[in-house]
């Protein structure tokens, strides 16, 4: 067989793996976006079912017989040539899952639905309890999975790589140690300054009027909505069945104008990614998570949440876009927003007000919040910390980091849905995330037509840059690979301090 055959018999498999991902994904986000509450049950099933078909596709003898002819086949080519590290990848996960018994497998994608049911319901009504059972459920599984891949040093080890190969619990232990000690100076220097007044922020703001300044802000920052659309959910997310359909949502609050803006933002940023993978990829190893079982463009979680970080922070948070843009947003609202300028808008949406919610933290505490939920994972994964006493522990650390007394359990334990999808081993990602966007922000900025560009909100160069160093290359590259190509260095915190520094200590 020849070199062109063996790949494209092994690209052939991979192709109908990821198109049941795809399936999987699209009950996913219909479970999260339009399914009747009752529909849970039965979905989590379906869900599982088409997992199952995905592991069994992989493994299959031949999937087997066609990565071994794969491997023979790009055996001379050089190590990160495209096809090359498409076969290494397969064969990394096909290794992977033969380590875990497809009944495991089956059972955390059955549990995920039904647990997001109950959270949805305890989350709405502040009542752990609810969700309780089903979260010490998803711990015993994730500690299960996690024996079986194998670890070393700590269990949580082994759940971190799934979503950001390299990390591991002692180098984000690391990694928040600087940062809290940049943070925390910074943080106290703002914390210093009088308020800037915000009450405008709290008015009535009809959802009309924000969904349609979402939908237009996305398309100025490059969503394209001829493969893309915008819903509405509990939880915002992204998620994409291919570059061709990628699928962002945000929510509504009529009374805190700032939440789906900023998650709008945050979830194109998402977006733009997924859109912007090499048509090339599609369908193969390098749009497809085959280790997470899950149909996705970008490389790690850390690297899709420095997308989504940068065009929210960097572009949208910034003094410039709401000097351009902040009459767009009065003409949606010019009884609400008449009487405010745009510094006063800007300096409002940039204040430094520590808080419960971690998706609506300014940027100086949302770290801590990252923090906060690593040190818990940590524990329930080693057994230091039982399910029943994870929310006190979650509010003596918001007291002890922001001081702040948590009022309930669905402004503190019960706000993320991340727990009730099993990703365990996923928050380190933001923080990853938010250290990455500075990285390549602070090296993009170097060329002064781009930064001139952005200030002048022209964002198309911004754009067509990531694409051709990050969007592109899909799965390709690792994200400390794609960091030394274009930074000449691995992750590193300090230009994100220096922005924070540079923004908020002045």
């Amino acid at each position: 067989m020849s070199q062109e055959a063996s790949l494209a018999a092994l690209k052939e498999r991979i192709a109908s793996v990821n198109d049941v991902l795809n399936a999987t994904s699209l009950l996913t986000w219909d479970s999260r976006t339009m399914m009747p509450p009752q529909g849970a049950e039965t979905r989590g099933h379906q869900i599982a079912t088409l997992t199952r078909i995905a592991r069994d596709l992989l493994l299959a003898p031949e999937t087997e017989k066609a990565l071994e002819a794969a491997e023979k086949a790009v055996a001379a080519l050089p190590e990160n040539n495209a096809d090359s590290r498409l076969v290494v990848q397969t064969r990394r996960a096909f290794e992977h899952h033969r380590r875990v018994p497809a009944s495991l497998i089956q059972e955390r994608a059955a549990l995920r639905t039904v647990a997001q049911a109950a959270w949805i319901e305890g989350r709405a009504k502040s009542d752990f309890s609810i969700f309780a059972p089903h979260l010490k459920k998803t711990v015993e599984l994730s500690r299960a999975y996690a024996d079986c891949i194998g670890w070393t040093e700590h269990p949580y080890d082994a759940m971190v790589s799934i979503y950001e190969p390299g990390e591991t619990a002692a180098s984000l232990k690391s990694l928040f140690a600087t940062l809290r000690a940049g943070l925390l100076p910074i943080l106290s220097a703002a914390r210093s300054r009088s308020a800037p007044r915000s009450d405008f922020l709290f008015r009535d703001f009809a959802e009309e009027g924000q969904r349609a300044f979402g939908l237009s802000m996305a398309q100025k920052l490059g969503y394209d909505l001829q493969r893309g659309r915008l819903d509405t959910t509990v939880h915002p997310f992204e998620v994409s069945f291919t570059r061709n359909d990628v699928r962002i949502t945000t929510r509504y609050n009529r009374n805190y104008l700032p939440a789906s803006i900023f998650g709008t933002a945050h979830e194109t940023g998402h977006g733009l990614y997924e859109q912007g993978v090499d048509p090339a990829y599609t369908r193969t190893t390098l749009t497809t998570d085959l280790v997470g079982l899950y149909a996705v463009g970008g490389t790690s979680f850390g690297a899709h949440e420095s997308q989504s970080r940068l065009w929210e922070n960097h572009v949208v948070r910034s003094r410039a876009f709401w000097q351009l843009h902040f009459p767009e947003l009065q003409k949606q609202f010019p009884n609400e927003l008449g009487d405010v300028s745009a510094e006063e808008f800007y300096c409002a949406v940039t204040r430094v007000e520590p808080g419960f919610i971690r998706v609506e933290a300014d940027e100086l505490t949302y770290d801590f919040h990252i923090m906060l939920r690593v040190d818990i994972e940590c524990a329930l994964m080693d057994g230091s910390l039982a399910v029943a006493d994870l929310p006190a522990a979650w509010n003596a650390a918001i007291k002890r980091d922001l001081d702040l007394d948590v009022p309930n359990d669905s402004r503190g334990v019960l706000q993320d849905v991340h727990w009730s999808t099993g990703y365990i081993g996923s928050f380190p990602t933001y923080t990853v995330g938010n250290v990455m966007a500075a990285q390549m922000m602070e090296t993009l900025r170097r060329d002064s037509a781009l930064d001139a560009a952005i200030e002048a909100g022209d964002y198309t160069g911004l754009a067509e840059a990531l694409r051709t160093k990050i969007w592109r290359h899909g799965r390709r590259f690792s994200r400390d690979e794609l960091l030394v190509r274009e930074t000449g260095r691995a992750l590193d915190p300090a230009p994100y301090l220096a922005y924070l520094k540079a923004k908020y200590a002045a």
